[in-house]
């Protein structure tokens, strides 16, 4: 049961290209972040689409084949754990960012 702790799945469209740093000997990091939409019908029977972004972050393994096969459009499902972080920007106020660190990828199709 512990793996079910913190755990998030995903599945959802990117954004934009990935960034993709190197970090020295060997290591990679990659970032992109991903779209998931919720469709439903309010009161008057309009569709409407709630779009929510998400922050993904992947190292190694998981982030050579985000380089190698992701790019802006590509449909994708992500698993990992939610991290929330918080930090100073340059005036010194507070700032938090909550990031999807995911350890399994699966390409699911493009535009």
């Amino acid at each position: 049961m512990n793996a079910l702790r913190n755990k998030v799945q995903l599945i959802g469209n990117v954004g934009s290209d990935p960034e993709i740093r190197n970090l020295g000997e060997g290591k990679k990091l990659a970032k992109l972040a991903i779209a998931t939409n919720e469709v439903y019908y309010n009161d008057k029977g309009d569709k409407i689409t709630d779009t929510q972004w998400h922050t993904v972050v992947a190292w190694g393994k998981a982030a050579e084949i985000i380089e190698k096969f992701v790019e802006k459009g590509k449909e994708i499902a992500v698993e990992g754990k939610l991290v929330h972080k918080v930090w100073e920007d340059k005036e010194g106020n507070k700032r938090y960012t909550t990031e999807v660190v995911a350890n399994e990828l699966l390409l699911l199709g493009g535009r």
